[in-house]
């Protein structure tokens, strides 16, 4: 199993830090007593070297070696670009 890499699937939330993504990742889960499915939300930061992500895009992260203080995960690639907004 060495050499695995976890990845994820999520939509980008912020953009405004330098090379520098939140990501928030949902998914379900049902509840060991109660049975009742839950949806669970989470926030990770991850690396965009070249600041390609806007706000809205859904993207593939990848785990990585720490590369800040919370930054332990890198974009790997953009999976559907967010649609453009029109000014009136």
């Amino acid at each position: 199993m060495t050499g695995r890499r976890k990845s994820m699937v999520g939509q980008v939330t912020s953009n405004k830090m330098d090379k520098t993504v939140v990501v928030v990742v949902k998914r379900s889960k049902r509840h060991p007593l109660y049975k009742k499915v839950i949806r669970i939300r989470k926030k990770f930061k991850a690396h965009d070297a070249a600041n390609a992500c806007q706000i809205g895009d859904l993207v593939r992260i990848v785990e990585s070696r720490p590369l800040s203080k919370e930054k332990r995960w890198v974009v790997d690639e953009i999976l559907k670009s967010a649609p453009e907004k029109v000014e009136p």
